[in-house]
Parts: C-alpha cells; structure tokens; sequence
C-alpha cells in the first residue's frame, strides 16, 4: 500500500526526529565538559499546564522530567484538583508555579512559551488556536478536536503562525512502532489490504441522574466553555464527560484514535473515501449518550481499516484487549500498542520489543520547539487521525454511509452528516472569526 511519496513522508518524519534530537542537545542540555561550561545559564522552556486531572496530571509528571522545562502555570478550573497538581512540580522544581482558572491569563504572559492543553475534548480546539495566535507552541492531548472543522482551523491556525503543535498520540515517537510502519511498507507483509483495531473493556454504569447546581469548588461555566453551561450533573465531571456529545467523541475518539492512527500511518492514507458504521447503546441503561458497541469501516482505494469497540465485554481479540492488525497477503503484523509479532500463519517469523513512548514523544516536543521542525504527531496528523474517529460518529449518529471528500476535506452528498462536521458555540467560547 506504500507510495513512493508516502515512503519519503517516513523517511523525512524519522530524519526531523533525528535532527531535532541533535538540535536540543546542542541548544538546550548543558554538556558536562567541565564546571565553568555546565555553569552556563540556559533558558528554560516555560509551559503553562491546562487541566490537571488524571492525564494532565500525568503529563506534569513527563514533563517536570526534564531538567530544561519550567511548568510556569498550572490552569484548571477546579479548585480540588491543583493540590496535587502543585505536588508534581514542587517535588521536582521546588518552585510553586502559578495557579490560575482560566489558561487565557497565562497566555497573556509573554514568558510562556508554549502551552499544554488536556483538557476535554470541547476544548482542544479553541485553546490551541488562541494559544497559536498568542506565538505559544501547543501540545495538545488526543483527540486533538470535538469535530472536523474544529480539526481544520486548528491546522490553518499552526501553519499560519509558524507554531510548533504536537497532538498527544504518543506511539508516533516509540522506536517500536516506527519500527512496526517500517516492517508494514516495506513490502514484506506482501500486499496489504486491510487493518483491524479494536479496545475491549468493562467499563462502569454511570447512572441516571438530574441536572443539579455544580459544587462550589468547579468553575462550571469555564470548564463547559463552547458546550452548554446548564448541563452540569454529578456523573459529567470529571471522566464521564467522555460519554456526552457535547463534551467528548466516545470511545472511538477516547481510545480508538491511538489505534486508528497507526492504521492510518501503516496504511499510508490521510482520509477514507466511504464510512460505515453500527453498533449501538446495547448493554447500558444511564446517561451515556454514545454507542457501548460500534463497529466502523472506513474504505478507501486499495483498502479498508475496520475499528471495533465494546465496553461492556472484556474478552478481546486474538488475547489482546487493545490491538492493531495489518493484515498481508503473506504475513500478518499484531501490536498491542507496544511492540510487535509478525505471524505467517500461526508461527511467529519477527518480533520487536516494547519501547518507550511516553518521554520520548515529550523529547520530541520540545527539541521541536528549538527547531522549529514539525514534530512526530503534527497537528496535520492529529487531525486526520481524529478526523476518522469523527467520521465514524457521525456515521453511527446518523445511520447513515457517508462519503467524504478526502481532497477537499467534505462529507459530500449527506445533509444530516455534514451538519455534524462543526457543533454550535456558546456565546464567549466561539472560535474566532477570524484565524
């Protein structure tokens, strides 16, 4: 399935990171030739961190790892969780970085330099645009937008002021699964046809419950943001939010976006030209909006990517509650998401272990940052890997097949499914007018 003009587009991803490597160190890190040299002051790369629950929290951690970053601002809306977000930083940095609500406030600061957002998802966009108009660097976690169209201002946004924006797909920067894209285009697999990805998992009943006035401690009306403000209810925040349309992209957009991505990568395309999708809300009686089981397929010329979810069934695929398959005419590549077998028929022929993903696509990050090169998860990439996830949504949304326009970037032919491409904005949390 590999082009000639995919195969340089890998190539020239893996030179960047190399490059970018070579940059930081020689721009960044203090070689330690000798005390007057490793006393040299360095500037530090100053980020503000926007929602400090469970993932942002763990990118804290990763990013107070390395010994050129300052976490300057930490940003959330929720008072109760900045305890233990201060804790990170203090315990590495032994210096309290300034704790505000609204992540605007930091990027009016003119010392911060690039901003980390992991906030839900109906925030992705209009915090990565505003923090590019501010001449802020963006990392920006998965999916990197609610919708499509959120997806392609985030892009126009990063191009037009030069801003480096890496999406939080992380196994883009394990050597792994490099390793794996590799071994998919090489030819080796024999042609390659189809990819399957899949998450299986039980996940909580959330219950039925009223809309009720938000605790003292939530800023409710910042942290719903472009999403409705009256729709607060104990079972929304903090992670239930995955599960309303208003707020997430449902499991497909929570976990199906890393596995989709690879796909995408391996298969060497940037959009499908037909989705279908089925599935529903089968086993679950509470206030989850999206599908507890879906089933996409996403077809274009030469081949397909099939995804599927349960989230109330634990029992995976070939042993795997998490995988991603390339299926060849004579071999087979699994990954569970770190590390790889090829298969020709049941034997195992290659295998490559699991690499770190995690620090490395945080490495990436930030060499990119003195570089200026586009990172290994680029907001271009980020959004055409998020893009199937929306596609596939707004398929199960609409019951219907829909054919999208991979040059143009449109759902053609599909009134219903084109209305779902963008989503209606609260008056203040609009995106701008105006890239």
């Amino acid at each position: 399935m590999m082009t000639e003009l995919s195969r340089r587009r890998f190539l020239e991803t893996a030179g960047n990171t190399l490059a970018g490597a070579t940059t930081l160190a020689a721009a960044m890190h203090v070689a330690p030739v000798g005390a007057a040299e490793s006393a040299k002051p360095r500037k530090p790369v100053k980020l503000a961190v926007m929602g400090v629950h469970g993932r942002g929290r763990g990118l804290l951690s990763g990013f107070c790892a390395f010994p050129e970053v300052e976490i300057a601002y930490i940003c959330d809306p929720d008072s109760e969780v900045i305890p233990a977000a201060v804790k990170i930083v203090e315990g590495r940095e032994k210096k309290t970085p300034k704790v505000v609500a609204d992540f605007r406030e930091a990027l009016d600061d003119a010392e911060v330099d690039a901003l980390v957002c992991a906030a839900p998802d109906h925030w992705h966009a209009l915090a990565t645009i505003l923090a590019c108009q501010a001449g802020k660097d963006v990392y920006v976690e998965k999916p990197v937008s609610h919708n499509i169209r959120e997806g392609q201002a985030m892009v126009e946004a990063a191009r037009k002021y030069n801003r480096v924006v890496q999406s939080g797909t992380q196994r883009r920067s394990g050597a792994d699964i490099q390793a794996a894209i590799e071994e998919v285009r090489s030819g080796r697999l024999g042609d390659v046809h189809m990819a399957r990805c899949w998450i299986t998992s039980t996940r909580p009943n959330i219950g039925h419950v009223d809309p009720s006035e938000p605790p003292p401690h939530l800023n409710f009306n910042l942290w719903a943001g472009p999403g409705p403000a009256d729709a607060y209810k104990t079972n929304l925040v903090h992670y239930h939010w995955h599960w309303r349309w208003d707020f997430g992209t449902g499991e497909c957009g929570n976990n199906g976006i890393h596995a989709l991505d690879l796909a995408r990568w391996g298969m060497g395309i940037d959009a499908p030209k037909l989705v279908t999708c089925g599935g529903d809300k089968y086993s679950f009686d509470d206030d989850q909006e999206t599908p507890d089981t879906q089933i996409a397929v996403f077809d274009f010329d030469g081949g397909c990517i099939q995804w599927e979810h349960r989230t109330w069934s634990k029992r995976g695929i070939d042993g795997m509650n998490f995988g991603i398959e390339f299926y060849g005419k004579d071999a087979t590549l699994v990954s569970p998401g770190r590390g790889w077998k090829v298969y020709r028929g049941d034997k195992v022929v290659k295998e490559h272990a699991p690499a770190d993903c995690e620090s490395a696509h945080l490495r990436n990050f930030l060499e990119c940052i003195v570089s200026r090169e586009k990172p290994a998860a680029d907001i271009e990439i980020g959004h055409h890997s998020a893009q199937m996830c929306h596609l596939a949504n707004i398929a199960w949304r609409t019951r219907s097949t829909v054919r999208f326009d991979p040059q143009q970037g449109e759902i053609v032919g599909n009134p219903a499914a084109q209305a779902l491409m963008g989503r209606e904005y609260r008056k203040g949390f609009e995106l701008p007018s105006t890239i």
